[in-house]
């Protein structure tokens, strides 16, 4: 435990003052009901699954009650924390809320411990989200306050989780949170110093009901003191007038006054948020990892939320320079040169598991063999395709829903070679791909895994197809 626990200030927060529920026995109901009882407070674990229930009490030292239980004992409770993944549907969330009891998600619960003082003087949250992007814009923005001088570390779905930071022996000031809809659905008083909302784009409707209440759930990160927008964007437009709010925008064009964007090759700042300039050249766009206009898009919001705490023009133009990208999200993993020497790349963005990832993932590279399939989940591939038909020059397709990608590169980009393996092994299937796809690619080609699908169909998860993707490749290629 950190030696600055002030528990006087859990008096002021009304959902801990008497027993306190919390759903679901994986690792985040884990988390808080730590939290909750190293601070003194009776957390009741709860779930569907006897096993988990054991091995979370015994982690924990919580009470522990089935979901009929807990149903049953609603009148003792005096709030709910729920897991991310209990859908606002849950029977229980449900009856919970009919009964007048409050219900917030683990990272609102931290964000009101840590503004109550709990421990010590509340922190600086600056929160990224949005459909594609989060994991690669946090990581460059903790990098850009690092660099700055700020004790600052990346929290919530990637790095150490906000409980662990916010009890660290060694306090961190600033919690650069990557935050899903999930987590934001379930807070109300969250209001983040810095929020950035990068796009928005059919994702977990199933979880919200609708779309209207999965960019409603993202654009929470949008009411605090400084709101950074991806005005590309026409959804986060759309949710921008909602709002009745003028945010710092970025762009990929050239920014106008209150903008950060791209002007003569260089990340350009005319936000005005430093207070140093109507037009502060940031850093340039060439060297910034991942390559193409998705790592420009993710340096441009990082950028301009360091720029609203503070951070210096140089500071952030050398963590760009130093920045790389976390695995399976636009990594070069192959260089290679054909016969008359021209050089060929091999991209490893598994993390594309839609086709808006795809489409950042596509977008910078002119003459592309692309490597796609999986579970589509019913998302639509037509415009995806109808995008970057110009630039398909061959395309590989593994995965249970390759015939319905197949189809549409045959009506949208009839030039393109198709090539679809049916193996279901997942070694077999990237080695078909892999081959087949060296073999099309000469001279300024990008052979690109960019599958706009996820992958379980196959795969453990993104990651492992993407390390084999790149295993492959370096088996059938010689790097330079």
């Amino acid at each position: 435990m950190s030696h600055s626990i002030n528990t006087a200030g859990l008096s002021d927060i009304a959902l801990l003052r008497g027993p306190v529920m919390v759903t679901g026995a994986g690792v985040s109901g884990v988390g808080a009901a730590r939290l909750l009882i190293d601070l003194g407070v009776d957390a009741v674990l709860v779930d569907s699954d006897p096993t988990a229930l054991n091995r979370a009490s015994e982690a924990t030292g919580a009470r522990t009650m089935s979901v009929e239980e807990a149903a049953g004992a609603m009148g003792e409770f005096s709030g709910v924390v729920t897991s991310p993944g209990w859908r606002p549907d849950s029977p229980l969330l449900v009856q919970a809320a009919e009964a007048g009891l409050e219900v917030v998600g683990d990272v609102e619960l931290f964000y009101r411990l840590d503004r109550a003082g709990v421990f010590g003087a509340p922190r600086t949250w600056m929160v990224v989200t949005g459909t594609n992007g989060k994991t690669t814009t946090t990581s460059m923005l903790a990098a850009m306050m690092k660099q700055a001088g700020f004790s600052a570390l990346a929290v919530g779905n990637i790095g150490v989780s906000i409980s662990e930071a916010l009890l660290a022996p060694e306090r961190v000031d600033v919690l650069v949170a990557e935050l899903s809809s999930f987590q934001l659905h379930w807070s109300s008083e969250l209001t983040p110093d810095v929020g950035v909302l990068l796009n928005l784009a059919d994702d977990h409707i199933d979880w919200h009901g609708s779309f209207a209440a999965y960019a409603e759930a993202k654009a929470k990160v949008l009411r605090g003191k400084v709101a950074i927008a991806g005005i590309d964007d026409e959804h986060v437009r759309e949710q921008v007038a909602r709002l009745g709010i003028t945010p710092v925008g970025f762009t990929l064009g050239e920014p106008e006054p209150g903008q950060v964007g791209v002007k003569d090759g260089q990340l350009v700042d005319r936000s005005g948020v430093a207070g140093d300039g109507d037009s502060v050249v940031i850093a340039p766009v060439e060297g910034i990892e991942p390559p193409g206009p998705a790592g420009v898009y993710d340096a441009l919001a990082a950028a301009a939320a360091a720029r609203a705490e503070g951070a210096s023009p140089e500071s952030i133009a050398q963590a760009l320079q130093d920045f790389h990208v976390a695995g399976h999200r636009g990594q070069i993993v192959g260089r290679w040169r054909d016969a008359s020497g021209e050089e060929i790349v091999a991209i490893d963005n598994s993390k594309a598991t839609n086709p808006h990832a795809a489409d950042s993932a596509l977008a910078g590279y002119d003459s592309v063999v692309w490597v796609a399939g999986g579970q589509l989940k019913g998302a639509e591939i037509d415009p995806l395709i109808q995008a970057h038909a110009h630039r398909l020059k061959a395309v590989a397709l593994l995965g249970v829903d390759r015939e319905l990608i197949a189809s549409s590169v045959r009506r949208f980009a009839p030039d393109a070679v198709i090539m679809s393996t049916e193996s279901t092994d997942p070694q077999s299937a990237i080695d078909e791909v892999v081959a087949w796809s060296v073999a099309q690619a000469s001279g300024g080609d990008a052979v690109i895994l960019a599958p706009a699908a996820a992958s379980l169909d196959m795969f453990s998860g993104m990651g492992q197809r993407g390390t084999m993707f790149a295993e492959a490749i370096a088996s059938m290629v010689d790097n330079t």
